[in-house]
C-alpha cells in the first residue's frame, strides 16, 4: 500500500461577483493535497500506482503536452514512491519550468511528433513493450481506476450541494464523480445526490460523454456545458483572464486559465444567467494543476 495523506477542505467563497444573487457557492480544494501532485492529479494515480506496485513494476510510462501538469505529478509520486518514470512529451523538444520540475524529479522526457503521439499504444509497444518492469499509464491518467480513485472525493463532502461541478480534459473526474455519486452502471443517484456537471475545456467537448462511457459508466445523469472552452484547449480571451483575476484578488484562491479558470467562468456565467434555483447550493472542485499557470503568464 502507497500512503499518502493529505487535506482537501469544503470553502465558501463570497466575492462581489455573486453579490445580489440568492446562491451559494462553495470550492473543494482539491489543489491543496500537494504543490505538485494536486487535485485530480493523485486521485488518478492512486490506484495505478497501487496496482503497478502489487505487480512489482518498477518503471511508470505516460504521456502528455510540454506543459502538462499530470507529466508533473507522475514523476512527483515516482520519485515519492519509488519508481523510475518516462514521459513521451508531444511535440518538438522545448525547455519549459514544468518539463525542468519534471527532470528534477528524476523523469526522463521523450519528445516525439504529433503524428507518432496519437498511438500512445504503437509508442509504449516499440519503447518499453521488451520491459516487464514497465507500467503504462495513459494521458492525463485516463483510465477506469483512475475514475475510482476520483470516486473516493464524494464519501469527503461534509455537506450538501445542489450542483457538483468540475473542469473536464479527458473525462476521468467526470467519470469518477459520477461513479461516487452511484451513478455508475445502472443505477441512478440518490434523490438528495447533486446534480453532476462538466465542463469541457476543449472545443466540440460533446466528446466527454463518449470518454466517460467507455469507462462504463453511465452519462444519463451528466449534462456538459460545452461553449466555455474560449477557443479551445490552452486558449484564452481577454473576459476570461480579467476573469480570473478579479476572481483570484478577491478570494485569494488561484485559479488559472486552462481548466479551473473556465470552469470558474462557467459556472458564473450561469449564475448570472439564472440557471440556477433560488439558495441553490453549488459545490466547484478545483483540480489544481496551477503549475499550468506558468505556461499563460505572458497572457496577464
Amino acid at each position: 500500500m502507497l500512503r499518502f495523506d493529505f487535506f482537501s477542505p469544503e470553502e465558501e467563497i463570497v466575492t462581489t461577483l455573486f453579490q445580489g444573487l440568492d446562491l451559494r457557492f462553495f470550492v473543494k480544494r482539491d489543489d491543496m493535497i500537494h504543490p505538485y501532485i494536486s487535485g485530480n492529479k493523485w486521485r488518478k494515480l492512486k490506484y495505478p500506482l497501487q496496482d503497478a506496485y502489487q505487480k512489482g513494476k518498477t518503471t511508470l510510462v505516460t504521456f502528455g503536452g510540454a506543459w502538462s501538469n499530470h507529466l508533473l505529478a507522475t514523476a512527483c509520486a515516482g520519485a515519492k514512491f519509488g519508481f523510475q518514470t518516462h514521459a513521451f512529451v508531444r511535440g518538438e523538444e522545448v525547455h519549459n519550468t514544468v518539463l525542468t520540475l519534471c527532470r528534477t524529479f528524476g523523469m526522463q522526457l521523450h519528445f516525439v511528433d504529433r503524428e507518432a503521439y496519437k498511438n500512445k499504444e504503437l509508442l509504449y509497444a516499440l519503447h518499453f513493450g521488451e520491459d516487464p518492469a514497465s507500467y503504462f499509464i495513459d494521458e492525463g491518467g485516463y483510465s477506469r481506476a483512475a475514475a475510482e480513485g476520483v470516486s473516493e472525493l464524494i464519501e469527503e463532502l461534509q455537506d450538501n450541494y445542489t450542483h457538483l461541478f468540475c473542469a473536464c480534459g479527458t473525462g476521468a473526474t467526470l467519470a469518477g464523480l459520477s461513479l461516487g455519486l452511484g451513478s455508475g452502471l445502472d443505477t441512478a443517484p440518490t434523490a438528495e445526490a447533486p446534480a453532476l456537471h462538466g465542463v469541457p475545456v476543449l472545443k466540440a467537448g460533446d466528446f466527454i460523454r463518449d470518454e466517460v462511457a467507455a469507462l462504463g459508466i453511465t452519462t444519463d445523469h451528466i449534462t456538459l456545458h460545452t461553449d466555455y472552452h474560449f477557443g479551445g484547449y490552452a486558449k484564452t480571451k481577454p473576459e476570461l483572464i480579467d476573469f480570473i483575476k478579479t476572481f483570484t484578488q478577491e478570494t485569494g484562491i488561484l485559479i488559472e486559465p486552462t481548466y479551473t479558470g473556465k470552469l470558474f467562468y462557467a459556472v458564473y456565467d450561469l449564475a448570472k444567467q439564472g440557471y440556477f434555483a433560488p439558495k441553490s447550493k453549488i459545490l466547484l472542485v478545483h483540480t489544481g494543476g496551477l503549475t499550468g499557470f506558468l505556461g499563460m503568464q505572458d497572457k496577464f
